[in-house]
């Protein structure tokens, strides 16, 4: 994958990489969809490690602090695995049909969790701030809503839309520098992300109370 990008996996490409027998090494995968569910399964889960460590190094007392940790995080991961971030977020593999519920059903859902989580705590400090949207839980996916109802009964409806709001600004640059839609335009695009990351914070409405690491 890391050589030719995530259409390049084949079982048989693997097996001839290990000293193996394309027989040999159906008795651990069944198909290669397996193969490529559980490959998707333990990066995405590498990705979701990293940004939860990231995120508990900052005091809970810093939301602020603690969704640039997340969103630094999200960046450097991606540079330093690139195709593991296509794999989860962009190139599909040729064929590939995933289980159903999807192929990283439980990392999928620490990310949203831990999105949703930094939201419930700039909540706590400025919620009149960001609760001026009029949604409703029926603007939402039922099981989306379902979760955070559940995880987060103090939010409300809008804490939805300022999640996926604030997905999509840490997860844009990100996009466009990985697919190299910079490398022309800007010479320091970790600069252009903190900028951006900064501003975000600032529409929630709050103030890192330490910059010095960033």
């Amino acid at each position: 994958m890391a050589e030719g990008g995530p259409g390049a996996i084949s079982l048989r490409a693997i097996a001839r990489e290990m000293g193996m027998t394309a027989g040999a090494i159906y008795g651990y995968y069944a198909t290669r969809d397996d193969l490529v569910s559980t490959l998707i399964a333990d990066v995405y889960t590498s990705l979701v490690d990293a940004l939860e460590a990231a995120r508990d190094a900052v005091p809970a007392d810093d939301p602020a602090g603690r969704v640039l940790a997340w969103a630094t995080m999200h960046r450097s991961w991606a540079i330093a695995n690139p195709e593991g971030f296509r794999l989860i977020y962009g190139d599909p593999v040729p064929g590939y049909q995933p289980p159903a519920g999807g192929p990283a059903a439980e990392a999928e859902h620490r990310a949203c969790a831990g999105l949703t989580g930094l939201v419930s705590d700039a909540w706590r400090a400025v919620g009149p701030h960001l609760a001026d949207g009029g949604y409703q839980w029926s603007d939402f996916d039922p099981h989306l809503a379902g979760l955070v109802r559940e995880e987060f009964p103090e939010l409300p409806p809008e804490a939805v839309a300022v999640s996926l709001r604030m997905w999509g600004r840490m997860h844009g640059l990100v996009s466009l520098e990985v697919y190299g839609h910079l490398r022309a335009q800007a010479q320091d695009p970790a600069r252009l992300y903190l900028n951006e990351m900064l501003d975000l914070i600032r529409s929630l409405g709050l103030t890192p109370l330490d910059l010095s690491a960033s």
